[in-house]
């Protein structure tokens, strides 16, 4: 576990009294203030801010019952330092109580910050008053420094609700990703049962109350992960730097972590920050955001929908034929997912022939059709992708694919149907991808993203019937980054790039050393900052490189790889 950083007032950032700089993926102790100030300029993607609200709650060492004056002074100078830190198009998320949310607002407006929405979290379990209204919510700014370029992702199905179709009326043509909250005013769940939903400008997450399984036990405001999903996976992308200048708990690290974005937690109390590290050491990217996903599943229904019955006929069938017929030009179902042009014919058709729906769904119908062994053979193939070509696409489509594995919760499948998440999966993967991938880089990515799902089936067989024993750690050889370059062998095998002693990617290759070169040139991977690789070649025991890497995960357990490669090899040696 990374030892805590901590800032000492007037001086350098210190650990063990070494000079550092500011790194992502580490908590750090000290002031706020002092901190944001230390952050490079324009390059955080996401902040999340829950400071103390000024009530007199009693924190570790920071007195919560200033002078009002003295409190907005110094909530100027954080919010200011926020504004810096935050890219052009970043975006500031505020977590306020009522006593200063409205002056909090007009000092964020007065820094340059555009307010998108003002929502209100209800809660469950809320605080009791004695001589007025129990208190149940928090007031959740939604703030961007640019009005017209900012992250808002309305795509991503985990920030999305059933829509009236789905819920009311059963209807198979629904678009089974929902649709975005209503923007609606409401009061609470048991004044308005007939109106209430979790998902409009009043978010209802329940408080993490001390009996609750999520609460870590060592700080007394904390937030649900649930909400801070949302928020995150509303307002940035994969692998964009989300930032916590109170991170208290740490909630908002994990859900990040968890997230697959990078991080970087400020803490006043070192305590706390002991505690948020060890949760952070704990937590793995790619585990589930803890708490309901929704929040009221456990509340007594109140609707009482229709039935869904069968979405489709027969007729149906031999229209999404006959569209597929027409504008597929002979090739099979999965390519025509993978070639933009087709897919765009294909979908046209099915408008043509009004035929109920949208995209998304026919896409998944043409699917279903396929696996039913409905549709025509096909009488062409796509052309073949040289392997080395394939290599270099796997790599970047495999990094795509775990990230949206992991936002979006959606199988392969559900990506390539969904044109939105398809083009988000294109976004990710050119960032990863060679840099002359040219014009035809959407389709490699996609196909390859294919090759890789059939390559993991057979490595977990291969991996648990040929390699049961292989000692992976044993066999892996390490060098520096720089070293590497030069040093890899210019032979078959699986390298594993990583950062300060965590693997990263593990990645297969028919020429380890020229696939390296390849990868560093690429903006995305040096991001990552890869700092040392581990490898191993190729040989007659390990048979494949497929089945080499799911050892080699196994082994490892690489942040950006996919859990679909070590489903089967659990019980590899160690």
């Amino acid at each position: 576990m990374r030892p805590v950083r901590s800032f000492q007032k007037g001086s350098e950032l210190s650990d063990k009294g070494a000079d550092v700089e500011l790194a992502r993926q580490h908590i750090y102790q000290g002031d706020c203030v002092q901190l944001l100030d230390a952050v490079e300029k324009g390059s955080v993607d996401l902040v999340f801010a829950d400071p103390p609200f000024n009530i007199g709650y009693k924190y570790d060492v920071y007195d919560d019952k200033q002078q009002a004056e003295d409190y907005l002074n110094w909530c100027r100078r954080w919010i200011q330092g926020v504004f810096e830190a935050l890219k052009p198009n970043g975006t500031f998320w505020l977590a306020i109580g009522d006593e200063f949310a409205a002056e909090l607002k007009i000092e964020a407006q007065r820094t340059g910050f555009h307010c998108r929405s003002w929502v209100i979290w209800y809660y469950t379990f809320g605080v009791n008053c004695v001589n007025g209204f129990s208190r149940s919510h928090t007031h959740l700014f939604h703030f961007v420094k640019d009005k017209t370029d900012f992250t808002f992702n309305r795509f991503n199905p985990q920030i999305r609700v059933k829509s009236a179709r789905q819920l009311v009326y059963a209807d198979g043509r629904a678009n089974p990703n929902g649709r975005l909250p209503d923007n609606t005013w409401i009061t609470r769940p048991q004044d308005a049962p007939l109106s209430f939903s979790p998902n409009h400008d009043t978010w209802y997450f329940a408080r993490v109350a001390g009996t609750f399984k999520e609460r870590e036990g060592f700080h007394g405001c904390q937030m649900p992960e649930q909400l801070l999903g949302r928020i995150v996976r509303a307002s940035s992308h994969p692998q964009d730097l989300v930032l916590d200048p109170f991170a208290g708990s740490g909630t908002t690290l994990c859900v990040a972590k968890k997230l697959g974005r990078q991080w970087m937690g400020f803490e006043l109390s070192e305590e706390y920050a002991r505690y948020i590290q060890q949760r952070l050491a704990n937590t793995r990217v790619g585990d589930p955001l803890d708490g309901a996903a929704d929040p009221i599943q456990s509340a007594p229904s109140t609707a009482n929908g229709k039935r869904r019955g069968k979405s489709f006929d027969e007729q149906t069938d031999q229209a999404v034929i006959a569209a597929y017929q027409s504008a597929g030009q002979g090739y099979p179902a999965d390519y025509i997912l993978c070639n933009p042009d087709l897919n765009k014919s294909f979908i046209s058709a099915c408008k043509e022939l009004g035929l109920g729906g949208s995209a998304v769904i026919w896409n998944r119908y043409l699917l279903r059709l396929r696996k039913a062994g409905k549709l025509p053979k096909a009488l062409r193939r796509p052309e073949a992708i040289p392997v080395e070509r394939l290599g270099y696409c796997a790599a970047a489509s495999e990094v795509a694919w775990r990230l949206l594995e992991i936002d979006y919760r959606k199988s392969l499948d559900d990506i390539l149907c969904t044109p939105e998440f398809a083009g988000e999966f294109d976004r990710l993967a050119a960032q990863y991808g060679p840099s002359d991938s040219g014009s035809n880089g959407i389709e490699l990515y996609r196909r390859a993203a294919l090759a890789t799902r059939k390559s993991m089936k057979s490595a977990r067989k291969l991996a648990a019937e040929r390699l049961s024993d292989w000692p992976a750690r044993k066999r892996l050889s390490k060098l520096p980054i720089d070293a590497a370059q030069q040093r890899l062998p210019n032979t078959a095998g699986v390298f594993v790039l990583c950062h300060e002693g965590s693997s990263i990617f593990a990645c297969d290759a028919e020429n380890m050393r020229e696939q390296l070169q390849s990868m560093l040139e690429v903006a995305g991977w040096q991001a990552l900052q890869p700092d040392s690789i581990l490898y191993a070649e190729q040989d007659a025991e390990s048979v494949s490189n497929y089945g080499l890497k799911a050892c080699i995960i196994e082994q490892e357990r690489p942040l950006l790889n996919l859990d679909g490669w070590t489903a089967s090899t659990t019980t590899l040696a160690s």
